[in-house]
Formats: C-alpha cells, structure tokens, sequence
C-alpha cells in the first residue's frame, strides 16, 4: 500500500517548513534578491514560464522536488509513456502521448507497435480533410461543403471547439465551424436555423456510437437533413469518429468514413486523435502535424528534462505547494489572448475530471485536499469583472497568465497595451498597496486628511497572491499543442503525488444513470416512487408542463 502522501518526509518537511515561514511577502523576496526572476523561470518547447511571483524562495522548490521524487513521479511518468497499466481502475494504458509520436519512432503495447496503426488513421483524416478543404468533396447538390458541424460531448466537444477557436486566424477561409453537444435542444435548433443541408458536413464523435446526448443530438440533425434531402445522400454528409462499425452504418455512414480511436485515449485527452478532424479540416494537415509535433516537443521536454529545469513538474509542484499548504481552493486562468477563450472551459474538464478524487489508486482516502476549482475568462475581461475578488476577496486564489508576445493581427498598439495589462495585473496581485503607499497617493492628489483616513482601508490591496505566467511567441498550431500538453503533464504529476487515478471519471457515471431512469419516468403516466420527494416532485411537475 502507498504510503500517505502526509507521512511523507518531504511533505513534512515542507509543512514545517511553511510554518516558518508564515506572513513572508514575495515583495520582500524580490527585494532581497535581484536575480529571483532568473532563478525562478524556465524554458521548453517553445514556451516560457515565470513562477516567481510564488510565495516560494530556494528552499521551497528543493523540498518540492524531494517531494516529486519521494512519491516516485519521474518512475510514473515512464511507466505511462512506456505503456503500462496506469489507469488501475479501468485495466488500461494510457497513450494520449503515441498519438504525437513521429511516423519513425516505435511504441510497443504488448507485442504490437501502435504507431504505424497510428499514422493510418492520420493519413486516412489528411486525404479526407484536403478532399473536403480543396473543394473535391461536395455536397448533394454538387456544391462545396462551407460548415462543418461536430457533435459529440465532452472531451469529444471542448477539445476541437477550443482549438478551432483557438486557431481561426490559420483556418480555411471557406470552412466555418460548429460544435453541437448540449442535449438541451435550443443548442441544436439554433445551429440549424443558420446553415444549409447541401453544404454541411457532420462528425458524429462517439466512441461506442451510443452516448445518450451526442446521438440525441445525431439522430436530431439526421432527421432534419432528410426533409431537404434523401438517406443515400447521408454519405455524403455525415461522417464518424467512432469504434463501433455496425452502428455507423446503421444510420447511414459509410464504412470508408469511420475514424476510429482506442480505449487507451481518454475523452479529454483525444483531441490528437481523430477526435481532432474537426481541426484538421479547419487547419489542414500541415498545420495539424505541427500541433502534434508541439505536443511532442513538451512531451519529450517532460520525460527527458530534470525536475528543476522541467515546466509541466514546475507547474505542478508550485499547484501543490498553493494547495496544500498555502490553501488556495481555486485557480483562475487568464489567458490575454481572445482566441485563448475557451481555454478555462477545456482546463476545468481536464484537470477536475481527472483529479477532482477523493481516493486513491489504493481505495484509500487522500490524506489532503487533491485538485482545485478551475475557472477564468480572458483579459481583460476579467479585470473588469471578477479580478475585485481576487485583489481584495477573503480568500487567496492563484492565477496563472498566459499570453503570446506577437499577435497575428496588424493592430499593434491594441498588443502592447494588452501585454501591459497582463504584466501590470500579475505584479498588482504580488505587490499589492499597503496603508503607507494609499496615504502618500492621496496625499498627493490633495485629498483632505478625514477623507484620507475614510477611504484608505478601501484601497489597501494586500497582494502577495501567488501567479504564473507562461508565454509564448505567438499563438499557432505548434505553440497551443505545447500548452495543452504542458497542463496534460501538469495534472498528471500532480495525479501521481496525490496517488488518484488522473485516468478515469467514475463520478460522472451516477447521474447518467439516474437521468436515463427519470427519462423514462418523465414519459409514463405512472407516478415515480423510488425517489426522495423533491425529485418525485420535480418529476410530476415537469410532466404536467410537457
């Protein structure tokens, strides 16, 4: 059994160490130190992280790789690599990363090497997608397909609908893309309304073929499409990610436009799968490879990088320390780049799918608080709303700043006051403004001594809350596939110190089961007994309005 994570002699340590050290500011270790942003940044795969506005010094991150190292994180890591069991609970590899191996590199999974099988599946996407973006592919009616619609949830909707958005400025100025994926209809009824039958194209990504809510939704626009055209027309109009060849057929997909993936990627891991074609036709293949390959330049930089120079272990460790010692419940991410907007909503799957756990790998409970709240809007939006609370709110919350340097836009002056406001706000949530600080501004506005004295404890701002900012040259396809990957690592370090199974999402089970019951019930006369009287009373008044 492992041992627990607060028995540890390096957690301990860093306990002790953290009472020592209570009330420190990093105002006052900047001060003391001219070099600490030096020492406390690094470098890889194209990106750049600045960690030193931490509450951390020398001795803090050397007892937090003792840490890393004590709970086995680097003898983890190659095990996932390698291709072992690491995901306990469902008897399964996990080789997200295989998917950004080069076409000349071997991974064995058992007897078999997966990267050739890999590669097929990648280059049956690249002939698909040129074919749809070059024009060749056409509709019912003989015109070129213009919308692209994927249907799918979760890790099969935030993966492509993040990084489609993320990357528009690099998209085929024909193609414009939709993701579909609440069951909510209004989602559907509204896309629909907006594009045309002969020139759109749908993905139907599902695995097994049978996700309640995405072939809801398939059946829904399958339905829609055949008032306008015929089912020997579907072919040419809907297309499949999916492991289950039957099913697709069954409603009407040819065989030849199935893309299969494997049960040793998980759903918020697939978007480097074919999960991702939505990307790649908006892209194109050479832009998808270099997603890839930024992916795998981060990859590589995890797994052959020393702890102390290593960016997804950095970033980890400072989450734990924040965590676990200084009891920052969330973490809000600031991307200062629009195209970076949907990025909080994918990082909240990734990270509280993965970690939000209470037990671990062992069936033991976890002996400390494991994965934060992720949430966040880009800037400056957020400074204009939420970003009070973190300044002057009661509790002390972590941010992590992401922003490119270059835009790839002509606006330039609209960059330069953008970075400002990214740089300016990270050293106000360090810095802070304490009484003396108020008092000589005011003073040197002329305002009066009794309106001095009303109005300082208002705009004293305690600082010394802990930030990251990660940086790169500009946004593009090799850049937002480093990032991704940089937070895929970053959760799985954190995964192996906890000891939780970052792989699997029991928690998400119970409600679809109880849904699919009340689904039921919602259409029957009989009156629903087996539940509490709130949802039997929930139930009976839904079925009266309906």
């Amino acid at each position: 059994m492992r041992t627990t994570l607060t028995a540890t002699a390096a957690f301990q340590a860093l306990q002790q160490h953290h009472t020592e050290n209570k009330g420190r500011q990093v105002r006052h270790l900047f001060a003391q130190d001219p070099a600490r942003f030096d020492k406390l940044s690094v470098e890889g795969a194209g990106l750049f992280l600045d960690y030193s506005k931490n509450i951390v010094d020398d001795k803090t991150m050397t007892l937090l790789y003792a840490l890393a190292r004590e709970t086995e994180v680097e003898a983890q890591r190659d095990a996932m690599f390698a291709g072992k069991e690491v995901n306990r609970t469902e008897h399964r590899a996990v080789l997200h990363t295989a998917l950004r191996k080069p076409r000349n590199e071997t991974l064995l999974l058992g007897q078999q090497d997966i990267i050739p099988e890999i590669h097929e599946v990648l280059d049956r996407m690249a002939a698909f997608s040129e074919r749809v973006r070059s024009g060749t592919w056409r509709g019912y009616d003989d015109r070129e397909i213009t919308d692209i619609v994927n249907i799918g949830i979760g890790g099969s909707y935030l993966g492509p609908k993040m990084t489609c958005q993320a990357l528009r400025s690099f998209a085929h100025p024909r193609l414009n893309t939709h993701f579909v994926s609440n069951v909510d209809g209004h989602d559907l009824d509204a896309l629909l309304s907006r594009i045309n039958p002969a020139t759109t194209l749908f993905i139907i990504a599902s695995k097994g073929f049978n996700t309640a809510e995405t072939m809801m939704n398939a059946q829904s626009a399958r339905a829609w499409f055949l008032h306008h055209a015929t089912e020997n027309d579907l072919s040419k109009h809907f297309v499949a990610v999916s492991t289950h060849l039957d099913a697709v057929q069954a409603f009407g997909i040819a065989p030849e436009n199935m893309f299969p993936f494997w049960d040793w990627v998980g759903g918020r891991y697939s978007v480097w799968s074919a999960i991702g074609l939505a990307l790649m036709l908006a892209i194109g293949t050479e832009g998808f490879k270099e997603f890839l390959a930024g992916a795998h330049a981060m990859d590589r930089h995890f797994q052959d990088t020393p702890l102390e120079q290593n960016l997804p272990v950095i970033l980890a460790l400072i989450g734990i320390w924040n965590r676990n010692f200084l009891g920052s419940s969330s973490i809000s991410i600031a991307p200062y780049h629009q195209d970076l907007r949907l990025f909080p909503g994918y990082l909240q799957q990734l990270e509280m799918e993965s970690n939000g756990k209470s037990v671990q790998v062992d069936g033991a409970k976890t002996s400390t608080t494991t994965c934060p709240v992720i949430w966040g809007d880009v800037g400056t939006n957020g400074q204009h709303a939420y970003f009070q609370l973190l300044h002057q709110g009661t509790d002390i919350m972590a941010v992590d700043f992401i922003a490119a340097l270059k835009p790839t836009h002509a606006l330039e002056q609209h960059q330069v006051l953008l970075l400002a406001n990214c740089f300016a706000q990270s050293e106000a949530f360090m810095r802070g403004k304490n009484a003396e600080e108020v008092r000589a501004d005011m003073q040197a506005q002329g305002l009066p001594a009794a309106e001095i004295d009303k109005l300082l404890p208002h705009r004293i701002f305690p600082g010394n809350r802990p930030s990251n900012t990660i940086l790169m040259d500009t946004l593009n396809p090799g850049a937002l596939g480093a990032l991704i990957a940089l937070y895929e690592h970053k959760v799985f370090v954190q995964g192996a110190i906890w000891g939780i199974n970052s792989f699997d999402q029991w928690g998400v089970e119970l409600g679809k089961v109880l849904a699919k019951n009340i689904a039921a019930e919602l259409g029957d006369k009989a009156k629903p007994e087996q539940h509490d009287s709130s949802t039997n009373g929930l139930i009976a008044r839904a079925r009266a309005a309906l």
